[in-house]
């Protein structure tokens, strides 16, 4: 049985305090863009990507019977564990598919975990930076390059005979926006009916903004933006 001492237990305890603190802002950046997926579900991903690295690391040292611990092999069914995690958040309707990057996000804190219970926290810091300057800089800035095959929309899901839809006209309108109904889908929701309506608004890009302001209306649920894949 492996010892457990203070000298494994004071690294161990460093490495998921390095992870809980990189994770965080990970899952408060899809919380700020209206995620699903939160501070919480990226913070436990990362937590426990870390343990498993940790106990497959030190946890089987004194394994016995001429074994040779490899703590490759449960890393490794890390990154296959949290596939199907991400396969969960990833949500296809009506030829539309949302979720593709916060199933990636998660990903990354999953090897921000790794990467921590390794020894390498300057490194998961560094993938960390990398990750706010996709998001915040360089996505952005993609978003503006002229594409035919851009085909931006949004699922907005409200609920229904309270007028909410002339609301979001008005204020997709007050943005600058044409918007244009897709596709409607009457829902249930804890209120009672509902809708789920696929919009596309033509305007600027990007439409952080716009989709603030259509989650913060009355009688709005939740708010998406989703993109359709096009194929050559």
């Amino acid at each position: 049985m492996y010892p457990f001492t203070v000298a494994h237990f004071l690294p161990g305890l460093a490495a998921l305090g390095m992870t809980l603190a990189l994770c965080f802002p990970l899952g408060l950046e899809r919380h700020y863009h209206l995620k699903d997926a939160g501070v919480k579900t990226h913070v436990l991903v990362g937590m426990g990507s870390c343990l498993f690295t940790l106990v497959s690391m030190h946890g089987f040292a004194d394994a016995g019977g001429g074994a040779v611990p490899d703590p490759s092999r449960l890393a490794a069914q890390i990154v296959s564990g949290i596939g199907f995690l991400g396969a969960g958040v990833i949500f296809v309707n009506n030829d539309t598919v949302k979720g593709l990057t916060t199933a990636a996000t998660v990903w990354v804190s999953a090897a921000i975990g790794v990467a921590c219970g390794a020894g390498l926290a300057l490194l998961a810091a560094a993938a960390l930076v990398l990750h706010f300057l996709l998001v915040f800089l360089i996505g952005p800035l993609v978003a503006k390059l002229p594409s035919s095959h851009r085909d931006d929309r949004v699922v907005v899901e409200y609920e229904a005979g309270r007028g909410v839809m002339r609301s979001i006209l008005l204020t997709a309108t007050h943005h600058g926006y044409t918007a244009t109904v897709n596709s409607t889908e009457s829902i249930r929701t804890e209120d009672g009916e509902g809708m789920r309506v696929v919009m596309r608004f033509e305007g600027p890009h990007p439409q952080d903004a716009l989709v603030r302001a259509l989650a913060d209306l009355e009688g709005v649920n939740a708010v998406d933006r989703v993109e359709r894949a096009v194929l050559d």
